[in-house]
């Protein structure tokens, strides 16, 4: 008797098995449909009903996020006003593994008289749907996952597998970068990575810690203290970055010196030539920096080596930059 373990490793060994011969399909059809999106002057909208639709929303976001413009368009709305959104200059996907799902054939009629160009993917090379088709891709399969044979589970997989390909296709040609794809992502993790840099965190005006060489250890420990970045940048009489002060310093200063610490000046504890890191650097670089050598904080100067700022290590991490 099948246990679960071998329930799920059938499903997934069918569904990995139908999405790899999908590479023995693929031929000049492909570079077609790659042609018509990427000549198009207009947008991608896919359709598709049930479980094809599900995918064809996927389909649609990876292309929108990848530099491709293209939205969903359900195809029954679209036989009731919604098709007011299609224009002559876009291109439609459609969905379906039969190539006869009613709703989808009704509006080939429609696209057909605007000359929209029309790419299938459907699993059914000689249905309706393909035979319309400016472009069709043969998504078939050679059975379904599911015990019964008859569940949407490796043709729904293999459609969205072709959809992935047409996007990376894309977005090669497009020569679209991760800096592209963060512009579209600008709330997540990526997009905070490729796009926020050390002057959007760095601590800068009266909240930058500084001191001279000639300030009194006690004078700077205040500093230290009263700005709470763990540290104090030490700056010459021309403002120029000469050493900082961190916690530790002052911990090792007093072990080292006991009370006579205190009569110490800022010049005589520092630590010289501090990591530093140019305010237009990317605040991912800056944590970079800190994780490899061991510090938390990161002294950022101008071009003439003046202090502008300091961008801390937990600045960097409330922004979920990791």
């Amino acid at each position: 008797m099948e246990t679960i373990l071998d329930i799920a490793k059938k499903v997934l060994r069918i569904e990995a098995e139908a999405v790899l011969a999908l590479t023995e399909k693929l031929d000049g059809s492909f570079e077609r449909a790659v042609d018509l999106i990427y000549g198009s002057k207009g947008r991608v909208i896919v359709t598709g009903m049930g479980k094809s639709g599900l995918v064809g929303k996927k389909i649609a976001a990876t292309l929108a996020s990848t530099g491709t413009p293209a939205f969903f368009l359900h195809p029954a709305e679209a036989s009731h006003g919604d098709l007011g959104m299609v224009t002559a200059e876009d291109v439609i996907i459609v969905l379906s593994n039969s190539g006869e799902t009613e709703e989808l054939v009704r509006l080939i009629p429609v696209l057909e008289r605007f000359d929209i160009s029309l790419i299938a993917l459907t699993g059914n090379p000689d249905s309706t749907l393909a035979k319309a088709a400016d472009v069709s891709l043969d998504v078939s399969v050679r059975e379904e996952a599911c015990s019964l044979g008859v569940v949407p589970t490796s043709s729904t997989t293999a459609a969205m597998a072709m959809g992935d390909a047409l996007a990376v296709a894309l977005l090669t040609r497009r020569g679209f970068r991760k800096e592209d794809f963060a512009f579209f992502h600008p709330g997540g993790s990526l997009g905070k990575k490729l796009l926020v840099r050390v002057k959007d965190l760095m601590h800068s005006g009266d909240s930058l810690p500084l001191v001279t060489p000639d300030s009194s250890m006690t004078g700077a420990v205040m500093e230290i203290s009263s700005k709470r970045l763990g540290m104090t940048v030490v700056i010459d009489a021309n403002g120029r970055v000469i050493g900082i002060i961190t916690d530790g310093d002052v911990r090792r200063g007093i072990e080292k010196w006991g009370k006579d610490f205190f009569d110490l000046h800022a010049g005589e504890v520092m630590t010289k030539d501090p990591k530093t890191i140019a305010e237009d650097e990317l605040a991912a670089k800056a944590l970079s920096i800190m994780e490899g050598k061991s510090i938390t904080a990161l002294v950022v100067p101008d071009g003439e080596g003046r202090a502008r700022g300091v961008i801390h290590l937990h600045d960097i991490l409330r922004q979920g930059i990791v």
